[in-house]
């Protein structure tokens, strides 16, 4: 789907028993539920569907984490995608496997987008791989499509936007949801957002 200037699609991976329980899922490799493949496969119906047509010319990169490149070869993408190590999720480093409840029973005042974990990687160095990223897909006139994790994801979108990649704290990203960062005239935008559509009826 050409474009005056490259946007990037998000393709958040599909649902695991971790990220159904709430738990911190950053370096840790768990499978996709049977739910998650179904919902990935649904995801790529409607990139194959108008107005995207299956992005023919589009870039697309993958996070190396199995529940990504599960969610990419499920929604028809493999043949075309590279893995890269940048759309790794967040190193969560002491708090791995850990739920919100259980790091708040600990710190009370804690936030992940204020304060970042112990031990894991800081919040500059989730902002620098953004940077990376972001840089990389303006670089060419082609579309984007990557297919990540919850909070780099929305690491990502922050910094496309130009803000603190505290501001991914208001971005909320459904599992297999589909998002495009994208222009509003010279501004960059959020053109789509935790898009859901394709998994309507799915419970």
């Amino acid at each position: 789907m050409p474009s005056a200037r490259p946007r990037i699609l998000l393709a958040r991976h599909g649902q695991t028993d971790w990220a159904r329980s709430g738990r911190h899922t950053g370096r840790t490799d768990r499978p996709l539920l049977p739910e998650g493949r179904r919902n990935a496969a649904l995801l790529g119906e409607r990139l194959r569907r108008a107005p995207w047509l299956g992005l023919p010319g589009a870039r697309v990169r993958t996070s190396p984490l199995v529940r990504a490149t599960e969610t990419c070869r499920l929604a028809g993408f493999a043949g075309r995608a590279t893995a890269w190590d940048a759309l790794r999720e967040f190193d969560y480093g002491a708090y791995e496997g850990l739920t919100t409840p259980q790091i708040l029973a600990e710190r009370p005042d804690w936030d992940l987008w204020r304060d970042g974990v112990p031990g894991g990687e800081s919040l500059a160095e989730v902002a620098a791989r953004a940077d990376t990223v972001v840089a990389w897909a303006r670089a060419e006139e082609e579309d984007a499509v990557l297919f990540g994790h919850a909070h780099f994801l929305r690491a990502l979108a922050a910094r496309w936007l130009g803000r603190d990649v505290s501001f991914a704290a208001q971005l909320d990203l459904g599992p297999a949801s589909l998002s495009v960062l994208g222009w509003s005239h010279e501004h960059p935008a959020l053109e789509r957002w935790n898009d859901l559509g394709h998994l309507e009826g799915e419970g």
